[in-house]
């Protein structure tokens, strides 16, 4: 077995880092350093305890963190040791533990790995690899001179024509493949749509709580985020039109709110469609997870009730098959599909090839498939997840009922900061958001955001929530 070259950890003094961080600390300099090499065996964590005069747990902490980083591995009867593929040179500077409360609120978390927990990951083990590499090579088999080129700015035909024909049957959304926008993302989306519909200083209602990433893109294109709080009913259109009467617009999660997943009622729906036809005024429905609710059948989309052509509907690819793909869409009203056209041109598209191979995947009924079986397997997910955590947090933690969506809302018992949770969830290795931070201004509800999506069973959500017990 081998360590790295440096002395044993000593218990901190007030103020250090704790044990654990020590020891990962200087596990991951050994690795990036070169002196811990790929595929080389390190100690066992009772080993390395009884060496280190800690205990077990503190170790195995710091391994955890170090495995869900991708530094080490774990290979049963033949030990633990520095994944094979990893290249030490490659390997980005140590993250410092995050000041939830003093952190910069535009500095959104992102994570290029799989942690416990993490948002805005489907369940990627269930994605069918294969058959998309199948699709994937016949395209690349048949690919002709003139696919080398720009692919068109607004999307492929072939992909824009299979959206549209999905959305019709599955989200009822009436609509020509030219009012199909193909977009490299939710943010590309959100930008196309404020360059072409509004002017700077318009007021645009935003949910409250609501995305921050959405809030943040409002101020960059130099609009007005009114925040409009919500209910068990979903968006208070009431309480938007005294806060902000003459607004230009207003971003909203029908299906499944964003974050705390109640649906908008059908008399709001149609509060809000009233408002936008009497103000002259856009809605954005962020239909990001919609084909997901377990209580019934998926609701139609506020879309298929719009019918002055005041709602854009966008929706992504990449929430439901897999986030490496960075493609959304947007359907627009067909006033304003000249003008899209237009907008795009400026501002560029996505990659052919992966447009092409996604088009061949919808028009085959691949997708449909895929949502019917995630719809399926998410619902049992959610089901173990929340019965895991209960098992293992008690009265410390409650799991919020919803009819859908990927997330769970965690409410915490008695004062306990969430900021502060997530921050140390994090640190060890647990994806984590604070609902508070989705609120615009300070002193928002506590709780945490938490996907089930890649939870495989209730042993291991109850695994789980035994770690985050002992961060509480």
């Amino acid at each position: 077995m081998i360590l790295p070259s440096t002395p044993a950890p000593a218990a901190p003094p007030s103020g250090a880092e704790p044990l654990y961080r020590q020891v990962y600390e200087r596990f991951r300099g050994a690795i990036v350093q070169g002196t811990l090499k790929p595929g080389d065996r390190i100690p066992s964590a009772r080993a390395l305890a009884k060496e280190l005069g800690v205990a077990r747990g503190t170790v195995e902490v710091a391994y955890s963190l170090l495995a869900s980083e991708g530094y080490i591995q774990a290979r049963g009867q033949a030990g633990t040791v520095v994944s094979p593929d990893l290249q030490p040179h490659a390997a980005a500077p140590a993250a410092q533990p995050p000041a939830a409360p003093a952190r910069d609120e535009h500095a959104w978390p992102r994570s290029s790995g799989i942690l416990p927990f993490q948002m805005g990951l489907p369940a990627l083990d269930a994605f069918p690899r294969k058959l998309w590499a199948r699709l994937g090579a016949r395209q690349l088999r048949g690919l002709q001179a003139p696919e080398l080129a720009y692919p068109p700015s607004g999307g492929l035909p072939s992909l824009r024509s299979a959206t549209a024909a999905y959305l019709q049957v599955a989200r009822g959304i009436h609509c020509q493949p030219s009012q199909v926008f193909i977009t490299s993302g939710y943010n590309h989306t959100m930008r196309l749509v404020l360059q072409a519909l509004f002017e700077p200083g318009d007021e645009v209602w935003m949910e409250d709580p609501g995305y921050p990433p959405t809030r943040f893109l409002l101020e960059q294109a130099r609009l007005r985020p009114a925040p409009v709080p919500v209910d068990h009913d979903g968006l208070i259109v009431g309480a938007g039109i005294e806060r902000a009467p003459r607004a230009r617009g207003a971003v909203v999660t029908p299906a499944h709110q964003s974050p705390l997943c109640m649906s908008l009622s059908l008399p709001r729906r149609q509060a809000l469609l009233d408002w936008a036809e009497r103000n002259g005024s856009w809605i954005v429905e962020d239909d990001y997870d919609g084909e997901y609710r377990y209580v019934s059948r998926p609701l139609p989309a506020l879309k298929s009730l719009d019918t002055q052509g005041r709602v854009l509907y966008a929706g992504t690819f990449s929430k439901v098959l897999f986030p490496g793909l960075r493609l959304a869409y947007v359907v627009v009203p067909e006033a304003q599909a000249a003008r899209f056209e237009q907008i795009c041109w400026l501002t560029g598209g996505a990659p052919g090839l992966t447009q092409a191979i996604l088009g061949a995947f919808i028009a085959e009924g691949h997708f449909g498939r895929h949502i019917q079986r995630m719809r399926k397997l998410y619902a049992e997910r959610r089901e173990a997840a929340a019965a895991g955590l209960a098992a293992a947090l008690g009265p410390r933690m409650r799991i919020d009922p919803q009819p859908g969506g990927m997330h769970l809302v965690a409410r915490l018992a008695g004062r306990q900061a969430d900021r502060g949770l997530a921050s140390r969830m994090q640190q060890a290795g647990l994806f984590a958001e604070a609902l508070s931070r989705w609120y615009a201004a300070p002193g928002g509800q506590s709780g945490l955001l938490l996907s089930f999506t890649n939870i495989a069973s209730e042993a291991q959500a109850r695994e789980l929530g035994m770690r985050i017990r002992a961060l509480m």
